[in-house]
Order: C-alpha cells, then sequence, then structure tokens
C-alpha cells in the first residue's frame, strides 16, 4: 500500500468492529512504509495485512483483513504469505482474535498470554495536574521514553513513539519521581470512546496517577483499555475504573524475544502493531 492508502486498512478494521483511532493511519504508516499490503482483483480491493519490520530481529502482523463477500477464494492466504515473506526471518509477534488462533498456531506461532479489551464508561476525574509529578509528555526527552519503552517491546520505535505522541489530539502524561521517568501514558479518541494506550508504570499506584491525569482531560467518556491479562495489577486497575472485558486477544510470536517487564505493562499501545 501506499501511505494514502493505509487508511483502507482502518477503514476495514472499523468494520470489524475494532474501534482504531482517527489518528492511526498517519501514525502506523511511518514504522515501516513497504509493510503495508493490499490484494486486489480485477484493481478492486479484497484483504489486507499488515507486517511491519520493526529492526533486524522483529516485525509485528495485523490487519489481517478479508472482505466478507471475498472469503473463501484464498485471497487472505496468498496475502497472509507475501506478509512472512516480507518480515523474513525475523521473529512476528501478532494479537489473535480468537477465532483465528488455531491457525496462527499452525503457522509456527506460539501463544504468549491474552490481552484483554476492558471498556465502560468512566465519571468526569478532577484534573491531576497540579501534582507536581504529573507532566505533560512531550516534554519528556524521547530518549527517556524510548528506554522506558525497550523494557516492555520486543523492539526499538523511536519513529512510531514520536508520531504516536505528537499526534493530533492524542493527549500524553507522565510521572517524574527524583528526575525518573516512572509512568507515561497516551491517550487518543477512536471511532467509538477513548483509548488508553499505551500504560506503563512502575507501579500500580504510578499508573494510576497518570490515568487520572489522561481522563481529566477528556471529562466523562466510554474508554477502553488494552491490559495483558498476566499482569494483575493491570487488570485491578482496570476494575476499579469499572470497566469491563468486552475483547480478547492472543499475543502469539514466531519465537523467542527478549524478557519483557510485563509486570509494567497496564495498557499495550495497540493490537495492530503491538
Amino acid at each position: 500500500m501506499r501511505a494514502d492508502e493505509i487508511p483502507l486498512a482502518v477503514e476495514w478494521a472499523a468494520a470489524e468492529g475494532w474501534n482504531p483511532g482517527m489518528s492511526d493511519a498517519a501514525c502506523f504508516a511511518v514504522v515501516d512504509p513497504q509493510g503495508f499490503l493490499l490484494a486486489e482483483r480485477d484493481g478492486v480491493p479484497v484483504a489486507t495485512v499488515s507486517c511491519v519490520n520493526y529492526d533486524d530481529s522483529f516485525a509485528f502482523l495485523g490487519f489481517y483483513i478479508v472482505r466478507p463477500d471475498q472469503r473463501g477464494h484464498g485471497y487472505g492466504l496468498r496475502l497472509w504469505q507475501a506478509a512472512m515473506a516480507h518480515a523474513g526471518a525475523r521473529i512476528v509477534g501478532l494479537d489473535g482474535v480468537v477465532a483465528q488462533q488455531d491457525n496462527y498456531r499452525r503457522s509456527s506461532f506460539s501463544y504468549a498470554y491474552a490481552n484483554v479489551r476492558y471498556g465502560g464508561t468512566v465519571p468526569a476525574v478532577r484534573s491531576a495536574e497540579a501534582r507536581s509529578d504529573v507532566v505533560t509528555l512531550t516534554d519528556v526527552p524521547l530518549a527517556d521514553i524510548e528506554v522506558s519503552d525497550a523494557a516492555v517491546f520486543p523492539a526499538p520505535r523511536r519513529a512510531f513513539l514520536r508520531a504516536w505522541i505528537e499526534a493530533p489530539d492524542h493527549v500524553g502524561r507522565a510521572v517524574i519521581r527524583d528526575g525518573r521517568l516512572a509512568a507515561w501514558g497516551v491517550i487518543r479518541p477512536c471511532r467509538t470512546g477513548y483509548k488508553i494506550a499505551p500504560l506503563v508504570a512502575q507501579s500500580r499506584a504510578d499508573a494510576e496517577a497518570v490515568v487520572g491525569a489522561l481522563l481529566s482531560e477528556i471529562g466523562a467518556s466510554e474508554v477502553f483499555l488494552d491490559v495483558p491479562s498476566i499482569n494483575p495489577e493491570a487488570v485491578a486497575l482496570a476494575e476499579s475504573l469499572g470497566l469491563k472485558p468486552v475483547f480478547e486477544t492472543a499475543r502469539m510470536y514466531t519465537g523467542p524475544i527478549p524478557p519483557l517487564r510485563i509486570e509494567r505493562v497496564f495498557g499495550i499501545t495497540t493490537f495492530e502493531l503491538g
């Protein structure tokens, strides 16, 4: 796909009920411009997939969608093969919907853990900006955010982080303690409500401080948080906000990845790019 075609994949994802963000396409395009693939029949799009190569070792697959009226003709399989060829020898990760997880296992993906989307309407929160340790995320050096992100994601993603943090209508907040980044998160408008993504923190208390600051920016609204189910503190945080499980995926990989501090992940960034 060209950069101006990526919104098609986002729109199809919205039609599948995945509720992408309003600025997702522009942010996704900066990672790997060659990683978004489109299948056409007689010049008409029939299937999409992305497999973005973050570095020489890791790629992430998403947007695997065949148009409903074109399913069963093998277009998805051929596009899948092209995506995996783009990844080459890299370890590939994905968030697989329940219905497709057995198919992914047959393609050499192994289950790591479940990511559960929690959603619901939360009440307006009083501003947390008065807290001296809560700051605007754009005021935090990008290098510090990269260090924090490297503990929870298998590959460097500087260009993506910059685009994500600076995207229109994305709001970021961070907790700084003793001069160090203790927690950070971003909230963005989606087709329905808002998503807090990512949410990375050294403790639940730090995560709650960021959430409070983010929610104070939007008032009462429908909010979603994609939580690794193996982080009980993250699950507890989502439940404390009154959010309920609405969707589930399986994080799967084709091979070993570096050890990650999943206990710091209170909300993943996206199901599409990891």
